[in-house]
């Protein structure tokens, strides 16, 4: 789902100025999107801020924003270099900046608010107010002042809802209709796709229809190809790899980011739609994503790196860039790529590049995969089977990178027969088992500490490629505490009031796979 949001819209042209290396050499830009403005003595996210806070009688103001985000550019280059702003900041706050791609226990907790999201609590954590997107200068230095005036929770902080709890291991009938209904009715029968302002594959929908769609549902399929055709347009023609997402309804206003979670989905989800179909569109959109990925994001151990820039220069937007051919873009610079190596990320990428081995049997395909597969063994290996986040790893271990592992290497297992994939499977879901369950309740914690003033966030995303994850391998294997972990994980989703959230392919996919018969047919078009 997009993430880079903003509450007004700036009209800005990239000036764009011409190069001095030969077009063979591309120039990658500087962009330090995340970089201290100046004035402003930006902290980390640590009880150390907080202590900090209440030694000094301040508040803690939170900047959680993306590497490769525009409108957290534009907002570094206006609203965080504007003097009342700095001023007010210096004054009365300590200044936390982070990127939430590296700490995924945040960007769970604030996924509704970003990026860039802007949350202030007092010394003891107590969230006051929580903003979402772009916020113009002299509106941010009214919320500061309006804080330092009422220090009391505002409109914005809401408790959250409370989930009626349920021992229900599925969804029941009743509750899987409904769904089935929302999913439709959610439908954009004019545009295509799931959503209304920002349009974007969708891929857990998608991936439900496809299934529909092999067993003769016209609508599913209708609703799957009108959408992958539609997305389409967000695939860059140039370079290949796809653009987050496009707002204003239409797919014709993309936002240049390209992440690693959009080419990894979208190429698994093009290459099961070939495999159903056999069209050759869908192999095309799938190899331009991976000709992508392996010339712009490969780094030379083999692994992904994460993400590209949504912008040539931060701040400005990128659309007549982007308008622009190979040979003029590289002239000009190339939009600044972050090389950092999550585990997460190559997870993802690796369940994509055996989608497409599985699509097309291409030997180098699947070799690729297997380098990503060890690279994450070899670097990002904790003790006990599971996986860090990065090469430091301070706040983690975080279920993300231990379950995207586990579903590439289960993944791995589909492709190759190979048991020794299977068994880090195991180990991998053994150390989720050890250190994400909820204590007292149903499904998976993003991280085992919560941080400053919260309780461990139970992502649902996450849970349901937890139950999707726990379910096959307990098809694999037979065993029970595999089906187990995908109940735990099915008990959180089958709470009407998480089950009926928007995307709800994701909760059918899981119930449907849970319910499959340990030798039964796959629940997908492509083996898995």
């Amino acid at each position: 789902m997009p993430k880079c949001l903003a509450v007004v819209v700036l009209a800005v042209l990239p000036s764009v100025a011409t190069g001095d290396g030969p077009e063979s050499r591309p120039v990658e830009v500087p962009a330090p999107a995340r970089a201290a403005a100046a004035g402003i003595p930006w902290e980390q996210w640590s009880d150390h801020a907080f202590e900090r806070a209440r030694r000094e009688g301040r508040f803690v103001l939170l900047d959680l924003g993306a590497v490769w985000c525009h409108w957290c550019h534009v907002m570094e280059e206006t609203t965080y270099q504007d003097p009342a702003v700095v001023d007010l900041i210096r004054a009365r706050y300590v200044p936390v900046r982070v990127d939430q791609d590296a700490r995924p226990d945040l960007a769970s907790r604030y996924e509704d608010y970003g990026w860039p999201a802007t949350i202030v609590f007092d010394a003891q954590g107590l969230e006051l107010v929580k903003f979402r997107g772009y916020v113009a200068p002299a509106r941010m230095a009214a919320l500061l002042q309006g804080v330092i005036d009422d220090p009391t929770p505002g409109p914005s902080v809401r408790p959250r809802p409370a989930l009626a709890a349920t021992d229900a291991a599925g969804l029941g009938m009743e509750l899987a209709s409904e769904l089935r209904d929302l999913l439709s009715s959610r439908y954009d029968r004019e545009h295509a796709g799931w959503g209304f302002i920002h349009k974007y594959l969708d891929w857990d929908s998608v991936e439900y229809c496809l299934v529909r769609a092999s067993e003769g549902d016209a609508e599913a399929a209708r609703m799957a190809r009108e959408t992958l055709d539609a997305q389409t347009r967000l695939i860059d023609p140039v370079w290949g790899g796809v653009y987050q997402y496009s707002d204003g309804g239409t797919w014709e206003s993309p936002h240049f980011e390209k992440i690693m979670s959009m080419q990894a989905e979208n190429l698994r989800v093009y290459a099961q739609a070939y495999v159903l179909w056999r069209d050759p569109r869908y192999l095309r959109a799938a190899r331009d994503i991976h000709r992508y990925l392996g010339t712009l994001l490969r780094s030379p151990e083999g692994a992904f790196y994460a993400s590209q820039d949504a912008d040539l220069v931060p701040g400005e937007h990128a659309a007549a860039y982007f308008a622009l051919g190979d040979a003029e873009r590289r002239r000009i610079g190339l939009p600044r790529v972050d090389k950092r190596l999550f585990a997460r990320e190559n997870g993802w990428a690796t369940a994509g590049l055996v989608a497409l081995y599985a699509a097309t049997g291409d030997e180098a395909v699947l070799a690729e995969a297997l380098q990503v597969a060890r690279w994450i063994l070899d670097n990002r290996s904790l003790p006990g089977g599971g996986f860090g986040h990065d090469e430091h790893d301070p706040a983690g271990p975080f279920l993300a990178d231990t379950l995207a592992a586990g579903r590439a290497f289960l993944a791995l297992y589909g492709a190759t027969g190979d048991q020794a994939w299977l068994g880090r499977a195991e180990a991998a879901a053994a150390f989720i088992a050890s250190r994400f369950r909820r204590e007292g309740g149903p499904g998976f914690v993003t991280a085992e500490a919560a941080g400053p003033g919260a309780s461990p966030v139970v992502q649902r995303e996450e849970n349901v490629g937890m139950a999707r994850f726990a379910a096959l391998l307990a098809r694999h294997t037979g065993r029970d505490a595999h089906r187990e972990l995908a109940e735990q994980a099915m008990r959180f989703l089958a709470m009407p009031e998480v089950a009926r959230r928007f995307n709800t392919g994701g909760v059918l996919l899981a119930d449907r796979e849970l319910r499959a018969r340990p030798d039964g047919p796959s629940a997908g078009p492509v083996c898995r």
